[in-house]
């Protein structure tokens, strides 16, 4: 869940694109979920094909993020094909690494990231392109994407509790231990629309980015299946600055809003994990990045960046013999998250 730290990173790719042409403009930029885009947003663009062709040449992405103490690490392998300047299609596979959590405060969390990885099927289509009414006109997309085999918290919460629920039996022979099921592998989905103006000219070329989404899952399916499909809001800014011979350099900050609530978090034993007040505190993920990108025609870019997430997310009850002794803080360890990609457009 403290992988809110993510969302900053996605500013980075934003901001990279500021001083390129639109036409050019996140040519071959994928988010860490496959979409032209920053580092985790995506952007009203597309792979980028050539002047009268129907298909692109593939674009690749390789992401790396790591917030190993508690959540672990998390690479993802993407590959993603436009049509005409109009749509893209992709997928990637996010692979994930356990984390190395042995301390009490981090209650052993990390089996809540116990698994592989899950795929992710995505797909986008401009509305608008950005210009296309004038130069001041931005573009609209419209996307949205699948994935599959998330056991990310919601699908590991329950053989967690169910383990908690036996050994209160055990303690207190007041219940009857049950068999620990196996984790569920959840399916959950986001449906976006993007608006984004990228502003060559002077005083100040940019890049800005706003969006909304719904979605079921929380923090891209990394902090598990949220209780309900909702609304929530994406944005970023970012400035270009020239380096040499062709390449730029883009500071960026942004923002992604996160569901409040992740399902199987807050009830009680065998229901779920039991959280004091019901729910994990998920504010809001702030991110902080810099991408370096070729100015004309690009065909790769780097980011690198750091997601600002939250820590202590809530609060476990103790209990001794079937008695509440006291409580324990959950904390992610996750305040400041690595996270870098490669792109690159063939």
């Amino acid at each position: 869940m403290n992988l809110r730290n993510f969302y900053k990173l996605s500013t980075c790719g934003l901001l990279a694109a500021a001083l390129l042409p639109a036409i050019r403009l996140n040519a071959q930029h994928l988010t860490l979920e496959g979409q032209t885009g920053g580092f985790l947003t995506p952007t009203a663009y597309v792979v980028y094909s050539q002047k009268g062709q129907f298909f692109s040449h593939p674009a690749v992405g390789i992401h790396f993020i790591d917030a190993s103490t508690v959540i672990g690490k998390v690479e993802t392998l993407s590959v993603t094909e436009g049509f005409a300047n109009r749509a893209e299609v992709g997928y990637t596979r996010s692979v994930h690494q356990l984390g190395n959590s042995t301390n009490a405060s981090a209650g052993a969390f990390s089996n809540l990231w116990n698994f592989d990885g899950m795929n992710i099927y995505h797909g986008k289509v401009v509305i608008i392109k950005d210009g296309q009414f004038g130069e001041k006109m931005p573009g609209l997309a419209v996307g949205g994407l699948i994935r599959t085999g998330d056991k990310f918290v919601s699908g590991a919460a329950i053989p967690e509790a169910v383990g908690l629920y036996d050994q209160f039996c055990l303690q207190t022979s007041l219940c009857t231990p049950i068999p620990i099921p196996a984790a569920k592998a959840y399916t959950n989905g986001d449906v976006y629309v993007a608006v984004t103006k990228t502003w060559a000219k002077k005083p100040v070329p940019f890049l800005v980015n706003f969006g909304w989404k719904a979605t079921n899952a929380s923090i891209f399916g990394l902090g598990g299946q949220s209780n309900r499909f909702g609304g929530r809001i994406f944005g970023g800014l970012g400035i270009p600055l020239p380096i040499t011979h062709g390449i730029v350099a883009v500071p960026s900050a942004g923002f992604t809003q996160e569901p409040r609530t992740v399902k199987n978090l807050g009830p009680n034993p065998p229901n779920g994990v039991p959280l004091i007040g019901g729910k994990a505190d998920l504010p809001t993920t702030l991110d902080y990045a810099v991408r370096v990108t070729q100015r004309e025609n690009p065909h790769f870019s780097f980011d690198i960046g750091i997601g600002q997430v939250a820590n202590h997310i809530g609060s476990i009850p103790v209990t001794s013999g079937g008695v509440l002794v006291g409580t324990l803080p959950v904390n992610l360890q996750a305040r400041k998250v690595l996270g870098m990609g490669l792109s690159y457009r063939y």
